[in-house]
């Protein structure tokens, strides 16, 4: 990699982590595992620039254990883990003299301090992207800019051909502005997530549903917040309740006006023919729920090396996104040889990561959406900052407001549309000013 001075550069000098601890309001059910609690991870991360001055930036990420390693070991040492795992980053960091834009850091910070991780690349990643994402947010600040602002030659030494290699398209002279929306939009569409939990009719109801204000039952919150979009949750193991399941949400979609669905297996699928058979029943009974299934999210197990299945048959049928899978844009490519169409991004696997994973897909005709990772409080932020410079086939999913609303109160005062949905869109408009637009000192949270 090239990397001639440049005056903006910038190297971490400090770092700190708080640990924020959130309760759901109901279960979310993915794959085979349940979530009930989160730990949000949050880094206050100092760096200095050239001329000596400083600057503070914030990140922050739930460490989602279910979802960045599904295990039959106990939770409870999968977390001690996780946390043992994140600590140990402030003191990597603050020793990790490197010049440059947060994109060079952060890129040598992955492939030279993440690679012999114990724990999996996926949970690695999760751990270490409320310093990158901090990283990137003090960069903006330092320099009195919002960070997108920066994705290019003035502010990067190196173009993207020093990222990204490819047999198809030339990188050179490219930086990430070339794949980013000039023009961001302010409103999103919002995707709502229905989990394996999630009751769907009154008969679905136990009694030990929270009576906090909240919808409960699917058509609740459809009429509440105004939704068109809703993303299924399956098992991948039982492909009667998954058919059976989606036929019952396309139907409700149908009644409701609901235009878009995504059906997402969660990596528990090992053969194409279990998600051709659900889909090509779906077009032959009931025709009008298929139309409406934008893309099936990643149904096969996200370890691509260990499992390279070819899936043409699948995104034959419907664009066929990586999530889990989707690591880096090498993965990325990988998925796409195997018949991968689309790519579905999260800022929990580093900004750093998600920008270059966008630019690679883009390059390359690939689909992109933003997935979430139930993202609360500051999390939520460069959430959907992404969504809106990614150009996404559809929106962004946002469902914190669904499992834990109240999280969010603090920052709600200051982004009000960004914590609730209405007309089924995510209102930006109050996000502005340097780094990500936190607004950190209007907010005020108190941290442990």
């Amino acid at each position: 990699m090239i990397t001639p001075n440049l005056p903006t550069d910038v190297r971490v000098v400090g770092a700190k982590l708080y640990l924020l601890p959130v309760e759901t309001r109901v279960p979310l059910k993915f794959g085979p595992e349940t979530l009930t609690s989160v730990t949000c991870a949050r880094v206050r991360l100092r760096i200095e620039g050239r001329d000596g001055r400083t600057a503070e930036g914030w990140g922050e990420t739930p460490l989602s254990v279910q979802w960045v390693w599904p295990s039959v070991l106990p939770y409870s040492e999968r977390y001690d883990a996780l946390l043992k795992f994140t600590r140990g980053l402030i003191p990597a960091w603050t020793a990790f003299d490197h010049w440059g834009h947060p994109l060079e850091i952060g890129d040598a910070f992955n492939r030279s301090r993440l690679s012999d991780s114990n724990l999996p690349h996926l949970a690695a990643l999760v751990c270490n992207s409320p310093f990158d994402i901090a990283l990137h947010d003090a960069y903006g600040n330092l320099h009195a800019v919002p960070i997108y602002s920066t994705y290019n030659r003035k502010f990067l030494s190196n173009d993207l051909a020093q990222f990204l290699e490819s047999d198809e398209y030339d990188f050179t002279g490219k930086y990430p502005c070339d794949f980013l929306a000039a023009s961001p939009p302010r409103t999103l569409p919002a995707w709502h997530l229905i989990g394996g939990l999630d009751p769907l009719e009154s008969a679905d109801l136990t009694g030990n549903e929270p009576s906090d204000g909240h919808p409960v039952l699917l058509r609740d919150w459809i009429a509440r917040d105004g939704l068109t979009c809703l993303k299924i949750k399956l098992r991948g193991t039982d492909a009667a309740w998954d058919y059976d399941r989606l036929v019952q949400v396309g139907r409700i979609a149908i009644e409701t006006g609901v235009a878009n669905l995504s059906a997402d297996f969660n990596c528990t699928v090992t053969d194409p023919a279990y998600v051709n058979e659900i889909l090509d029943r779906l077009a032959a009974d009931e025709p009008e729920v298929f139309r409406r299934v934008l893309y099936v999210e990643q149904p096969f197990p996200y370890e691509l090396e260990e499992h390279p299945i070819d899936v043409h048959s699948v995104s034959r049928l419907k664009p066929l996104f990586m999530d889990e899978s989707a690591h880096d844009w090498r993965l990325v490519r990988r998925g796409r040889e195997l018949g991968w169409t689309g790519v579905a991004l999260k800022t929990c696997k580093t900004q750093t990561g998600a920008i270059l994973s966008l630019c690679w897909a883009k390059a390359h005709g690939m689909q992109l959406m933003v997935q979430d990772l139930t993202n609360p409080m500051l999390a939520q932020i460069p959430h959907v900052l992404l969504a809106a410079h990614a150009r996404t086939i559809m929106g962004v999913e946002t469902n914190a407001m669904q499992f834990y609303p109240a999280a969010s109160d603090i920052e709600a005062r200051v982004h009000p549309g960004l914590y609730e949905r209405r007309d089924g869109r995510v209102d930006l408009s109050t996000i502005h000013g340097q780094g990500f637009g936190y607004r950190v000192e209007e907010i005020g949270r108190r941290l442990p």
